[in-house]
């Protein structure tokens, strides 16, 4: 690359131009998720909401995990680089993210899914076991949100994930309840407004998980790699 290319893909210093990358960065990440995971993301956006879809739901959401796995890896790196040394290349660390991470997201991702389904099922036939239901979907989901995490920015093995996501969810608390305040933004924005606004505001959501995420980061670096 030519000192004149390399200048062009920096970020500049003021902070028009930082607002500006950012703006960038959002968009770009955005159409990369809806894109590698556009067949699950169609199929969701049709499905009626009824629990006997769940299932179905499950199938469609499939996809998203390593597109989501993507977006973490891109903006971890966006976060973790000085303001000064950013580039304007998301599309090139969301492609790493998703090419280093899709198979392991995905190792925990579908059981998560599966168990999510039922655990949806059970909470809308109603009866004792709905509010159990509903406490253990809260639980799984703060979990996934660790694991989503932990998967796309180390190297770990898919039962360490496992273990160090429901290990955070005591040690730091904090994520862990972020987690569930997205979800529950999230599920406000689809049901209170539309689904394509949720799906036009994934990026900015996975901006926050990684935000959010970063005690998680910070701990896991310093005390399980060298």
């Amino acid at each position: 690359m030519s000192r004149d290319a390399e200048r062009f893909s920096e970020v500049g210093r003021g902070p028009l131009s930082r607002w500006s990358a950012v703006v960038y960065w959002a968009l770009v990440i955005e159409g990369l998720v809806v894109l590698t995971s556009l067949p699950g993301l169609v199929l969701l956006l049709v499905l009626d909401r009824s629990p006997g879809n769940a299932p179905f739901f499950a199938l469609a959401a499939v996809p998203l995990g390593p597109s989501l796995a993507g977006a973490v890896f891109a903006w971890r790196q966006w976060t973790a680089t000085p303001s000064g040394d950013r580039d304007l290349a998301p599309a090139r660390h969301y492609l790493r993210g998703y090419r280093l991470n899709w198979r392991d997201v995905l190792l925990w991702w579908v059981p998560t899914l599966v168990l999510l389904a039922v655990l949806g099922i059970n909470a809308a036939g109603g009866g004792p076991f709905a509010l159990v239901a509903v406490l253990l979907c809260v639980a799984v989901l703060a979990w996934a949100g660790n694991a989503l995490v932990l998967s796309s920015v180390f190297s770990f093995r898919t039962r360490d994930v496992a273990r160090l996501a429901a290990y955070y969810l005591a040690a730091k608390p904090g994520p862990g309840l972020g987690v569930v305040a997205l979800v529950v933004i999230g599920v406000g924005i689809a049901v209170l407004a539309t689904d394509w606004l949720l799906l036009l505001l994934l990026s900015v959501l996975v901006l926050l998980l990684v935000r959010n995420a970063g005690p998680v980061i910070a701990d896991a670096t310093e005390k399980f790699t060298a």
